[in-house]
């Protein structure tokens, strides 16, 4: 095996026992072993490989023809180094960030043995490194925690951030529709700069930017967790929207005024049975096309 062979093999640590003591007889092996450690403190981000031949090149014209020939390959080396580094230092310190489609659900376990429910079209994203630091995530969709006692721990959303110690909740993040419900602890709600605090029951709910009162609950946890989605004076626009979440259709409603409110709910796992519970108590009728649903007056 030659030289630049057995000098990946040991960046990729994959030299056999054979291997290792050809590579401990090179030449080089002693600056090599050296160049190693010296990289071990090694900040990838600030590190340019170009910029740094560059201000090396008039250095190598005017070297002798030995010299160069040293350096050449311990220069490849370097940058085979710097790039192994940088993507060590890519993969450690990206987000984590899970994604369910239409009508899916999945449960999630955060570094310290919170779990998140997801509901169908949410996005949660957190970062695993520093999370020992800050407990944090961010959602877009809707989602039902349960905090593991510990630091303050924080859900981002792009309408607000929701803030607790330990606690059960759950928040709901669509566009124009900002929910958070409490089940257990306390929770902490900012929005436009300000801040209100929920006990078990109540919820903080802001519907076309506008706050809405709402009573107190004696649930558990969020129905659509049983297989529903409920709504309580909700727009008929944000119920099809949920519709279309928990089911791969188009609704189509340009013949109903979709801003009527809605109370009731619909199953998740029955569309005939969905349908008829949200348009026999609106007066309504449908009628199914291949990949949609009809809504019309009766």
């Amino acid at each position: 095996m030659n030289r630049e062979e057995l000098i990946k093999k040991w960046l990729d640590n994959n030299l056999s026992t054979e291997e290792q003591k050809a590579f401990e007889l090179l030449e080089d092996y002693n600056d090599l072993i050296q160049m190693n450690a010296a990289l071990k403190d090694f900040k990838a981000p600030n590190f340019s490989i170009k910029n740094n031949y560059e201000i090396l090149e008039p250095q190598l014209k005017s070297d002798n023809s030995k010299a160069n020939q040293w350096l050449k390959p311990l220069l490849r080396i370097a940058a085979i180094l710097a790039l192994g580094f940088s993507i060590y230092y890519y993969s450690t310190t990206i987000d984590t960030e899970l994604n369910t489609d239409i009508a899916q659900q999945i449960t999630v376990e955060l570094p310290d043995a919170s779990t998140v429910d997801l509901n169908a079209k949410s996005i949660l994203t957190f970062n695993e490194k520093y999370w020992s630091e800050y407990r944090e995530v961010r959602l877009d969709g809707e989602a039902f925690f349960k905090v593991a006692k510990g630091q303050k721990f924080d859900v981002i959303t792009d309408d607000g951030v929701v803030s607790v110690l330990g606690t059960q909740f759950n928040v709901k993040q669509r566009k124009s529709y900002f929910e958070v419900t409490c089940y257990e602890g306390l929770v902490a709600v900012t929005h436009n700069n300000k801040t209100v605090n929920l006990k078990p029951g109540y919820t903080f709910q802001i519907i076309d930017g506008k706050l809405l009162a709402n009573e107190k609950e004696n649930t558990a946890q969020p129905s659509w967790l049983r297989g529903e989605s409920s709504f309580n004076n909700v727009p008929l626009k944000y119920v099809i929207s949920e519709f279309e979440n928990q089911y791969n259709l188009k609704i189509i409603s340009s013949d109903i005024d979709t801003s009527r409110l809605f109370t009731g709910s619909f199953t998740n796992k029955n569309l005939d049975l969905a349908l008829q519970s949200v348009t026999i108590p609106l007066n309504l009728s449908y009628s199914k096309l291949e990949k949609s649903i009809l809504l019309k007056r009766e």
